[in-house]
Order: C-alpha cells, then structure tokens, then sequence
C-alpha cells in the first residue's frame, strides 16, 4: 500500500485533504508508535524494534519505509533512524493528546474509585 500523501486519495477518502492523509499515515498500526520513541533522539534498528515490543522486523521496515517517505524520519549515515522536523512537529502535534489521555486515565479511575 503507498504511502499517503495529501493531493492523492487515501483510506476512507477520496478528497485529498492533508488532515485525511495524515490521518491515514498514522491509523496504520505502530507509526505513531515509532514516532514517540523516536522524540529524544536518533535509534538504531534493533533498538526501535525493543522499544515497540519487539515487533516484527519485516513491520518495522514497511512502517519505516512509509515514515521515511512521508519525511517525517531519517536514516543517518549511522543507520539510526531519527525525527525530521516535520518529525519533531508531529510529536509536538502530539502532546495535547498526552496530556488529554492522563486526564482521561485519571477521570476513569475516580469514577472507577467512586464504584
């Protein structure tokens, strides 16, 4: 499957429109993933893949690839994959949805508590 791209028709919509693309880009399972573990800095293959859980090598190539063809990673000459800018401004897109899942987890947990 390509990569998606805003201008071209994605999954679930035919329009084109940057936000569907991106929503596209980071629906498929672990991209938002190995974007976070890449926030503090440049990891090597191996490494990555013990930050996802070990997820298959043949997943994190494919999701790499994507990621790398979408410019929001790069592999450096060290072979560590690493943020781009646009990279580092996905996970600062990010960070209102951490802090909005820890006030989720906390409000469940006192109606829980409540119980």
């Amino acid at each position: 499957m390509a990569t998606p791209r805003p201008g071209r028709a994605v999954r679930g919509s035919s329009t084109g429109r940057p936000l569907m693309a991106a929503l596209d880009l980071f629906g498929r399972r672990w991209n938002l993933r190995i974007v976070w573990e890449l926030r503090h800095g440049p990891v090597g293959f191996r490494a990555l893949q013990e930050r996802c859980d070990n997820m298959s090598s043949s997943v994190l190539r494919q999701r790499l690839t994507e990621l790398l063809d979408a410019a929001l990673v790069e592999q450096r000459p060290d072979t560590t994959y690493a943020l781009t800018e646009l990279g580092h401004g996905a996970h600062r897109a990010l960070r209102p949805l951490v802090r909005w899942s820890a006030d989720w987890a906390a409000t469940l947990s006192e109606s829980e508590d409540a119980r």
